[in-house]
């Protein structure tokens, strides 16, 4: 039994959820005043993201794109999450360094003011890339055909 790029989807899902249990913690502890445990919260995100993105540009260069097996009105509620998915995801991209950049900065004020904006999109693209991931590989698995 060996390693196969299709296992990735797991590995993939996996540092997606973790990264959102850090973003999760990392708002918790800046609500309670704890700098040092949000800092290192949002970096344990950050970390994992880029991990992320190094294993999903990994599995999309060895194995194209996955096919959806739900049929119906599941279908198109698949591809409106999985659209959100990759816009949200896209718009993160510039969002994220930025944030961080203004907080390595000491501008913190400014932080503060992009990350009202960049921690609810980062959650939503975590969350609804976990959904994409439970719809398309383990509820609606393509069957072929």
């Amino acid at each position: 039994m060996g390693f196969e790029v299709g296992d990735l989807t797991h590995v993939i899902a996996g540092l997606n959820a973790t990264s959102v249990l850090c973003l999760i913690a990392g708002f918790v502890l800046i609500r309670r005043g704890e700098r040092a445990g949000h800092r290192a919260a949002m970096l344990g995100a950050l970390a994992l993201s880029a991990a992320f993105m190094v294993v999903y540009v990994y599995y999309k260069a060895n194995s194209g794109f996955a096919r959806f097996g739900g049929e119906g009105i599941i279908r198109s509620i698949y591809f409106t999450i999985l659209s959100l998915h990759v816009l949200g995801a896209i718009a993160i991209v510039p969002l994220v360094p930025l944030t961080v950049l203004r907080a390595f900065q000491g501008r913190f004020a400014k932080h503060r003011k992009l990350a009202r904006r960049t921690w609810p999109l980062w959650i939503a693209v975590g969350v609804s890339g976990v959904i994409v991931y439970v719809m398309a590989v383990h509820l609606y698995p393509y069957g072929g055909g």
